[in-house]
C-alpha cells in the first residue's frame, strides 16, 4: 500500500496509539473527581495542556481540548459572531475556505450577519489589498486559512495579523489544520486570536483536536455542563485523547525538523515527472508559495473517480478533492476562484504526504500513472 491522502486523514504513530491505550486502561479516572484516581488523570490533562502550549509557544491557559477542526471553527466563529453582533454584523473570510468555515458562513448570512469572501490569486491566495478595502467599521471577524486543504497554498497569515494590529475590535482566526507541523507560524507574534487544530492531521487520533485562544479574548461556552476547560468547553475531558494529541504533536514537530526537506525532495519529483507528462497540469504553486506536502495536478478528459479507483486497485491511494467533498460531486472551489476551467477542476487531483513517504513510493506512483492514463485513454477512444 502507498498511502498518498494525508491531507484527509493520517495514520496515526504506534507510539500514539500505545498512549492512548495506557492511559485509558491506567488512568482510567474522571479529572474532576477528588480522589487519587481523578487526581492522577487531572494530572495528566494538565501535563498535556503544558506540553501543547509549550510546543506552540503560547500560555496554558490559552490552550482548550475539542473534538477537532470542525469544532474548533464552528466555536469560534459563531462564538465572536454572536457575542459582538452588537458592535458589528460584518466578517471578512476568503472564498477557498474549508467546508467548516464556509457552511458556517453562509449560515451566519441567514442570520443577518454580512460576509464578504475574499478572492485568491492565480497562486490561490488572498491579498492584503483586498483584505484591506474589504475591512468596514462594522467588520468584528476576520478568518483565513493558514494552509489550503486542496492545493497546499499558504495565506499570510502574519503580513494579515500586522495589518489587523490597526483594528483592535477585529477578532483574527485562523483554520491551522492544515499548516500545524507543516509550516512554522509563531501564534503569539502573529496577532492571531485563535487558531483551530484537529490531531488526525499530524497522525493523531480522530475525534480530538485544540483551541488555541489568546489570553486576554473571550469566546462564549459552546457546551455548558460540568464548567470543564475553564468554563468553556464542558463535558468530561478526553484524558487520553489529550495526552495522545500531545504526543503526536511533538513527533509531528520532530519530523518538520527533521525531515520537511526530504518531502521537499519527493514533491519535487513528483511535480516534475507529472509536468513532463501529455494532458497534465499542475496546480499547486512554487515551493515559495505553499507546502510542499501536497501536490495538485489535473489530467486533461480523465474522469476523476474512475481515476482514483483505478489507482486504488493497484494500492495506491489518491484523493479529488478535499475529503469532506469528495463523496458529493462537487467541483474544487478553490480551482475554480483560481482561474482554472470547469473541464480541468473536473480532472482534478491531490497528493498528499507524510513525512514517512520515500522516494522508491514515489517512482512505483509515477509508473503505475503512467500505465493508468495509458489504459483509461485506451479504453475511451
Amino acid at each position: 500500500m502507498i498511502y498518498l491522502d494525508n491531507s484527509a486523514t493520517t495514520m496515526p504513530f504506534p507510539e500514539v496509539i500505545q498512549s492512548y491505550a495506557t492511559v485509558s486502561h491506567k488512568y482510567f479516572g474522571n479529572p474532576s473527581s477528588i480522589h487519587r484516581i481523578g487526581m492522577e488523570a487531572e494530572r495528566l490533562l494538565i501535563q498535556a495542556r503544558e506540553q501543547i502550549a509549550k510546543m506552540l509557544e503560547v500560555k496554558s491557559n490559552e490552550i482548550y481540548f475539542t473534538s477537532g477542526g470542525t469544532e474548533g471553527n464552528n466555536t469560534a466563529i459563531k462564538g465572536i459572531a454572536y457575542l459582538n453582533k452588537n458592535k458589528g454584523n460584518h466578517i471578512i473570510t476568503s472564498c477557498i475556505e474549508h467546508d467548516s468555515i464556509y457552511k458556517v458562513m453562509e449560515q451566519l448570512e441567514k442570520d443577518g450577519f454580512s460576509i464578504t469572501y475574499l478572492p485568491v490569486n492565480e497562486f490561490g491566495q488572498v491579498t492584503l489589498s483586498d483584505l484591506q478595502q474589504a475591512i468596514r467599521k462594522d467588520t468584528i471577524l476576520v478568518s483565513i486559512m493558514h494552509v489550503n486543504n486542496e492545493i497546499g497554498s499558504i495565506q499570510p497569515i502574519e503580513e494579515i495579523g500586522a495589518l489587523l494590529q490597526n483594528y483592535p475590535t477585529i477578532f483574527y482566526h485562523v483554520d491551522g489544520v492544515q499548516g500545524i507541523g507543516k509550516k512554522e507560524l509563531a501564534l503569539s507574534k502573529a496577532n492571531i486570536d485563535a487558531y483551530t487544530i484537529s490531531a488526525h492531521k499530524f497522525h493523531g487520533l480522530k475525534g480530538n483536536g485544540v483551541l488555541y485562544v489568546k489570553d486576554g479574548k473571550r469566546l462564549p461556552a459552546l457546551l455548558l455542563g460540568g464548567g470543564q476547560e475553564g468554563n468553556f468547553r464542558s463535558g468530561t475531558e478526553n484524558v487520553a485523547g489529550t495526552v495522545s494529541t500531545a504526543k503526536a504533536l511533538r513527533m509531528q514537530m520532530e519530523n518538520q525538523k527533521n525531515k520537511l526537506e526530504k518531502v521537499r525532495e519527493l514533491q519535487l519529483f513528483m511535480r516534475k515527472q507529472l509536468a513532463s507528462m501529455e494532458g497534465v497540469t499542475i496546480h499547486t504553486p512554487s515551493e515559495d508559495k505553499s507546502i510542499p506536502h501536497i501536490l495538485n495536478f489535473s489530467i486533461d478528459g480523465m474522469k476523476a473517480e474512475v481515476f482514483v479507483h483505478a489507482l486504488g486497485d493497484k494500492g495506491i491511494f489518491i484523493s479529488t478533492t478535499s475529503a469532506c467533498s469528495s463523496k458529493t460531486n462537487n467541483v474544487s472551489k478553490t480551482l475554480l476562484a483560481m482561474g482554472i476551467p470547469i473541464p480541468l477542476a473536473e480532472s482534478s487531483f491531490r497528493v498528499s504526504f507524510s513525512y514517512d513517504n520515500t522516494m522508491e513510493e514515489m517512482k512505483m506512483v509515477i509508473k503505475e500513472i503512467k500505465q493508468v492514463m495509458e489504459w483509461l485513454r485506451g479504453v475511451t477512444k
